[in-house]
């Protein structure tokens, strides 16, 4: 089939002001998006720029804003848009530095605010390891899966109207140290939570879970945050 993709650029060192370049190609359906800008990038246009690593879903370095949705590029296939007319840009909220490309560091900034870590300083019963039931394990098992894409955060129109704000990809990681049986630095977490720029300005939009590519429920994890804040009862 023949699909017209058009591309945001920008290219500091020589452009005012973005544009969009627009590249008609032949491909089949079951090419993915990312498939797609290799080509632009290896056949047609070697200045193009974006990020990609596993391309396999796994890595998120490839997140972008794919006909208006935050998507992986290598996990979009053409015939999932449904349509011949695809555009591609760079996540929202995040300052462009080239093309596709954003600068993440505000976004890790958030991430590592929020003590993303594994934090006990006593030592096992038997000097070996924290033990850990089945049921404690899965209380968390969902926001283990965050795989630091950004397209939860760089959905949220808490984000993009407030840049302070911490984030649904950092309250998601703190969440899954804070129902960690095992974990000791809960109360540090939820009280970075529960400062302005906090977890309290989430407005409950659902962007986050639908933009999430590894279908976290990021929108229950805040409201289990919040949950725990007003409590004061981690259950």
């Amino acid at each position: 089939m023949e699909i017209r993709l058009r591309v945001f650029r920008f290219q500091p060192e020589k452009d005012q002001r973005p544009r969009y370049d627009v590249y008609t190609i032949e491909t089949d359906p079951n090419e993915r998006i990312l498939d797609l800008l290799e080509y632009v990038r290896g056949d047609v246009d070697g200045s193009l720029s974006f990020r990609r690593s596993c391309a396999h879903g796994v890595c998120g370095s490839d997140a972008m804003r794919i006909n208006g949705r935050n998507l992986l590029a290598c996990k979009v296939l053409v015939k999932d848009l449904g349509t011949s007319e695809i555009t591609v840009e760079p996540l929202l909220g995040l300052r462009v530095i080239k093309d596709l490309i954003v600068d993440m560091d505000p976004f890790f900034d958030h991430f590592k605010s929020v003590l993303p870590y594994f934090i006990n300083d006593d030592v096992p019963e038997d000097g070996k390891e924290f033990r850990q039931s089945p049921d404690q394990r899965e209380r968390y098992d969902d926001t283990t899966k965050c795989i630091l894409c950004a397209a939860c955060t760089t959905s949220c129109p808490s984000f993009w109207s407030h840049e302070q704000y911490v984030g649904p990809a950092a309250i998601v990681n703190a969440h899954r140290f804070i129902f960690d049986s095992r974990d000791a630095a809960a109360e540090q977490r939820l009280e970075k939570l529960n400062e302005h720029f906090g977890v309290w300005r989430c407005r409950t939009a659902f962007n986050c879970t639908e933009a999430c590519p590894r279908e976290i429920k990021v929108t229950q994890a805040i409201a289990e945050v919040k949950r725990v804040l007003i409590s004061g009862k981690i259950e």
